[in-house]
């Protein structure tokens, strides 16, 4: 069953609408919260406790807002391989805490098209952040939950609920596959809008 225990999770979501169904659980097993932005204010509003990124990683955010989760702090906290001992090492040389769960969605690129936005303002709706975040913590199943959709909220509340702040394996790699299935159509999404603006209609992938 290869069963994780969740003590910290990272959380930065463009749909807030469903932030408090999964909140209460969260704070029911003390896992710690990291955020940024429109979502730090929202838990922080809710009345939970939240850290903000810039305060986790002591890198303030930069270009408006371009580079936030991008930092070494949050991805080796998501990547390193648990039972590696090098892995163990260099996070404890720099000390860098685990983060176990990751729940993100990605700015709605495609919803943006359909505004006829110019391509200056249409291009600062593709997401890099929350694409790296998610790609990460998928990639890295064995030990970390992504959560990439807010219709898996439930889910994610209900194996806590059942493994007492744990996630099994089985749970992990489904919400990977869901994640990667996501992250492969975002970026087609993105990839056919560049064709159609260069007018190209039979690319080479």
């Amino acid at each position: 069953m290869n069963l994780k225990k969740i003590k910290r999770a990272i959380i930065s979501v463009s749909n807030k609408s469903n932030l408090r169904s999964i909140l209460p659980i969260l704070k029911k097993f003390n896992i710690e919260i990291i955020s940024s932005g429109g979502t730090f204010k929202k838990i922080r509003s809710m009345k939970y406790k939240c850290i903000e990124i810039s305060n986790y990683t002591g890198f303030s955010e930069l270009l408006d807002g371009r580079v936030k989760t991008l930092h070494p702090k949050i991805h080796a906290g998501i990547l390193n391989i648990r039972k590696n001992k090098k892995h163990k090492n260099d996070l404890m040389k720099r000390n860098i805490p685990n983060i176990d769960l990751v729940i993100v969605d990605l700015y709605p690129f495609e919803k943006q098209i359909d505004k006829n936005l110019n391509s200056k303002k249409l291009i600062e709706y593709i997401d890099i952040g929350g694409q790296t975040l998610i790609r990460s913590s998928a990639k890295n199943f064995d030990d970390v939950a992504v959560i990439s959709n807010i219709s898996d909220y439930d889910l994610l509340v209900k194996e806590l609920k059942t493994y007492k702040g744990s996630t099994s394996l089985k749970f992990r790699k489904a919400m990977s596959a869901k994640a990667f299935g996501l992250t492969a159509y975002y970026d087609s999404v993105v990839a056919n809008w560049f064709n159609h603006e260069l007018e190209i209609k039979f690319p080479e992938k």
